[in-house]
């Protein structure tokens, strides 16, 4: 079967060609990346009166966007806990509000630009760890949310419990990007290859910008600023069932390597087999064989996988790109939660713009403090893939590469990027074909 997500089959028929840059031209934002975090970003800040352009490498929402299970959500998996723990009850609210208010902004838009949005209650599960479900319950008193702690899940899993949180969402992400793109000035396959003092050069000419914010799902730039350090990629996998038996809400397992799902029309999109980029993992099969056991006599009728940059607190980094730079942003780190990841950053990058500040800046600057296990994680596996002799090497700072069978692609298990079986770039931050 050909992999492919149920939202680009969909909108085959309804997307825009956009020219590819020709010369030089100026504005006063360029935003980098036509995903949701770049479209989402340029469009709020055309709605506030400045002049925006995006740059897109290929095509608008031809990246991790369409790939994506598009969870509208405040509800993180077990992130409230850990927030508290970490930085403070009043940081575990301003979290929560930010988020719901993106699902209040995506539900709104949605009455002008139609994409399937639906209202839906979203739960967290666990199999094993009904003490951090309790955890996570008593954060929620904390924060005044109204959670609901139940026994069971509406599909065969033997869990332990799982955390509900109503008045959330689930949309068909594509529709709305499509939508909303029309009304912004964008060029695709339009590739910047490098940033100096507000000039982005491409193959095709220079953009000239006041302010340049990178929604590139992985920074374009990411040694200045440690993005190597602060992030890793996470890949995992989506099969799309006809037939399977309504499952009321969207669910997700507290645990990386644990199932996902939520319907679309007549179709149960389960997800899973996730693991680090480079690294062994489930994959499809395991995926399938669930399938198999907890939804017998459905037939699957569409396969894809995306990939996620996890953040070493798991909260996005958004904001001023680093010290010292105050014309260059970032939007990343989105830690699976990219839908209203992207829309929060879209409102702290248009009022860091328009007005200098953004209430929301401390929370989610890429400057806060580094720590714990994920970095040391990061850097282990840096060195590790540094150090191994033999191999085709990553373009971006010179990891061993490793065969993805299960997609036919090459795979750097240090910073994420993948590349073709003619060692084209997938996904970045490498920007260079590799030689394999």
């Amino acid at each position: 079967m050909k992999m492919n997500s149920v939202w680009s089959e969909s909108i085959k028929k309804d997307r825009q060609s956009r020219p590819t840059l020709q010369g030089n031209v100026k504005t006063e934002v360029l935003v980098i990346g036509g995903g949701m975090a770049g479209i989402l970003t340029a469009y709020r800040l055309q709605q506030a009166g400045v002049k925006c352009i995006v740059a897109e490498a290929g095509t608008v929402g031809c990246g991790i966007t369409k790939n994506t299970t598009a969870k509208v959500t405040a509800q993180h998996g077990l992130i409230y806990s850990d927030i508290i723990k970490r930085r403070g009850v009043e940081a575990a609210i301003a979290y929560y509000k930010a988020n719901q208010q993106a699902v209040a902004d995506f539900k709104k838009l949605a009455e002008t630009y139609p994409c399937d949005f639906e209202e839906k209650s979203a739960f967290v599960y666990s199999v094993n760890q009904r003490d951090k479900l309790e955890q996570e319950a008593q954060a929620y008193q904390k924060i005044g949310l109204a959670g609901d702690l139940q026994e069971t899940v509406p599909f065969p899993l033997p869990v332990v419990g799982a955390l509900k949180l109503k008045n959330q969402g689930q949309m068909h992400p594509l529709k709305l990007l499509l939508a909303l793109a029309r009304e912004l000035e964008i060029y695709e396959n339009t590739f910047v290859r490098n940033i100096t003092d507000g000039v982005a050069e491409t193959d095709g000419g220079k953009i000239y910008a006041d302010h340049i914010v990178l929604a590139t799902h992985y920074p374009l730039v990411n040694i200045p600023g440690l993005y190597f350090m602060k992030l890793y990629q996470h890949r995992s996998y989506v099969i799309a069932l006809e037939g399977a038996e309504d499952i009321p809400g969207m669910y997700v397992d507290c645990q990386q390597t644990g199932y996902s799902l939520r319907t679309y029309q007549n179709l149960l999109l389960l997800g899973g087999g996730g693991h680090r980029t480079g690294k062994q993992g489930g994959g499809f099969t395991q995926l399938r064989g669930f399938a198999e056991y907890a939804f017998p006599g459905a037939k699957e009728r569409f396969c894809w996988a995306t990939q996620d940059c996890m953040s070493l607190d798991h909260m996005p980094y958004i904001g001023r790109h680093r010290a010292g730079n105050r014309q260059l942003y970032v939007a990343t780190g989105m830690s699976k939660w990219g839908m209203t990841g992207s829309m929060v950053a879209g409102r702290i990058l248009c009022d860091m713009i328009v007005h200098g500040k953004s209430n929301l800046e401390s929370l989610y600057s890429p400057r806060r403090p580094m720590a714990g296990l994920q970095l040391a994680s990061n850097l282990c596996s840096a060195a590790a893939g540094l150090l191994r002799i033999g191999g085709p090497r990553c373009t971006h700072m010179g990891c061993k590469l490793h065969k993805n069978c299960a997609e036919g692609t090459w795979d750097c298990a240090c910073h994420g990027s993948r590349f073709d079986e003619a060692g084209h770039v997938i996904d970045n931050p490498a920007k260079k074909r590799a030689h394999l």
